[in-house]
């Protein structure tokens, strides 16, 4: 059934990691920007007293990095247990700025023995079409791009990466072998060209991230390029546009962003109502990446259904009931699928 499924929808081959980025990038999601010419960072210690419990203690960090000469500041927060060392941890680029956030079990979290380091998006860039603004200012100075100059979610993914060199000096405290780069819907779609963009991530998460993230364009029954590209053009390059209504010309499709992630892990979390993200869409394109990975994806040969959860291989996918939401439910499946990688 899901063979056939995926020969009638024509995919692209599998290439090489390197010749599938440079495809993604130039078509979709623009070229990424450069590395920082350099990068500090200022730590606030304690910034909420006995943070959960006293199990957890909470650090405000501003990373200061110099892009083509000129300063560009962000914030975010960084909440380690409070007792033993080398955690794994999560790189969560959040919807809001506050701590704990109801898409963030933080407790929960801190008691399953991780740590979370969590920036809030449009600290970075407005999530709207003014390129002027925050990175997209340092970038485009008069706010125009070219064909395949980065949209937002490229400058978000880069946010994660800045973050990820803040984990790197805490080698006595955080497991980069198990260091996570997660988010839920566009911020899914930047998790998972973060790790894709970024080998240091162990594994990326994508939560309900859907079109133009983790579901195949072709033959899906939920959001389309047309409707993406009308509501949220600013997320992608200007290449990208050329797609809407015109999938079958792509030389790619999104299994090629979940395979750029290969031979290290990724998992997808869909939910039954989600309608929108088409959860068959996104586990068929688990099962199209998963030939490029060591240990591919185990599935069973039908469509997902309620409280699956493929775990096995090196892609890991599961479908929760309700709608597009990133639960405490899909953290804790994250964990898991995490966990049973030691």
């Amino acid at each position: 059934m899901i063979k056939t499924e995926l020969n009638n929808r024509r995919l692209p081959s599998l290439k090489s990691r390197e010749e599938m980025l440079e495809i993604l990038l130039r078509e979709e999601f623009g070229t990424m920007p450069p590395l920082p010419e350099s990068i500090e960072f200022d730590t606030e210690e304690g910034v909420i007293p006995n943070f959960c419990a006293g199990k957890a203690y909470c650090c405000r960090v501003t990373a200061r990095c110099v892009v083509n000469g000129k300063e560009f500041s962000f914030p975010f927060l960084a909440t380690l247990p409070a007792e033993g060392e080398k955690h794994p941890f999560f790189v969560h680029m959040n919807f809001r700025p506050e701590n704990p956030d109801r898409y963030m079990p933080t407790e929960e979290l801190i008691d399953n023995g991780f740590a979370v380091l969590s920036v809030y998006y449009e600290d970075i860039t407005s999530d709207d079409g003014d390129f002027t603004n925050g990175f997209a200012g340092i970038l485009f100075p008069d706010g125009k791009r070219g064909p395949s100059d980065c949209g937002k979610i490229a400058m978000w993914a880069w946010t994660n990466q800045r973050v990820l060199d803040y984990a790197q000096l805490l080698g006595d405290k955080l497991d980069m072998s198990r260091s996570v780069v997660c988010g839920h819907s566009r911020l899914g779609k930047t998790a998972l060209l973060s790790a894709a963009t970024d080998e240091r991530f162990a594994f990326a998460y994508s939560n309900d991230a859907g079109c133009s993230g983790d579901a195949l364009a072709r033959g899906t029954n939920g959001e389309q390029i047309k409707d993406i590209c009308k509501n949220f053009p600013f997320w992608f390059c200007e290449n990208y546009k050329k797609y809407a209504n015109n999938e079958e010309s792509m030389p790619f499709d999104q299994h090629y962003l979940i395979a750029s992630v290969s031979p290290r892990f990724v998992h997808l979390g869909s939910a039954s109502e989600d309608w929108w993200a088409d959860p068959d869409s996104q586990y068929l394109s688990c099962v199209a990446a998963g030939e490029a990975f060591p240990d591919g994806f185990v599935y069973e040969n039908r469509f997902p259904q309620v409280g699956d959860e493929f775990f096995e291989g090196s892609v890991g996918f599961h479908m929760r009931q309700g709608l597009h939401y990133y639960s405490r439910e899909d953290w804790l499946k994250s964990i898991k699928f995490i966990n049973s990688k030691r």
